[in-house]
């Protein structure tokens, strides 16, 4: 395979960017076994994971586009596949836990839909 020699600048860039989403998985990850309940923990890897994919794909855009082959758009289609499913499968987690602590009788915010039929039938 040829070699393309890419600018210092490019390097710094990409390595710049690529530490950055490992740090941020990194805090994620701590995040994670650190906070206490479910409904804590899970925000930490949705909200930090989404950042450090992105981050670490800038860092694939950047140096697979300098390769001399044009630019590469699958990092961008990884990002936006990631950007548009983790909070679809946090909102349906997160619904799941709720449900099962409402079952339990744990203290949680009561169902939305509920607390509309009740102030309907009030009034």
């Amino acid at each position: 395979m040829n070699q393309v020699a890419i600018a210092l600048w490019a390097q710094i860039a990409i390595a710049v960017l690529v530490l950055a989403g490992a740090a941020l998985a990194l805090l994620g990850s701590i995040g994670l076994l650190r906070l206490p309940t479910f409904f804590e923990r899970v925000h930490a890897p949705a909200i930090i994971a989404t950042s450090a994919c992105w981050c670490i794909l800038g860092g694939c855009l950047l140096f697979f586009s300098l390769q001399g082959k044009g630019l590469t758009l699958q990092p961008l289609l990884i990002a936006a596949f990631i950007a548009i499913t983790v909070p679809i499968t946090t909102i349906f987690l997160m619904r799941a836990s709720m449900f099962r602590a409402r079952q339990a009788g744990q203290d949680v915010p009561p169902n939305i839909s509920h607390v509309a039929i009740r102030a309907k039938k009030k009034s």
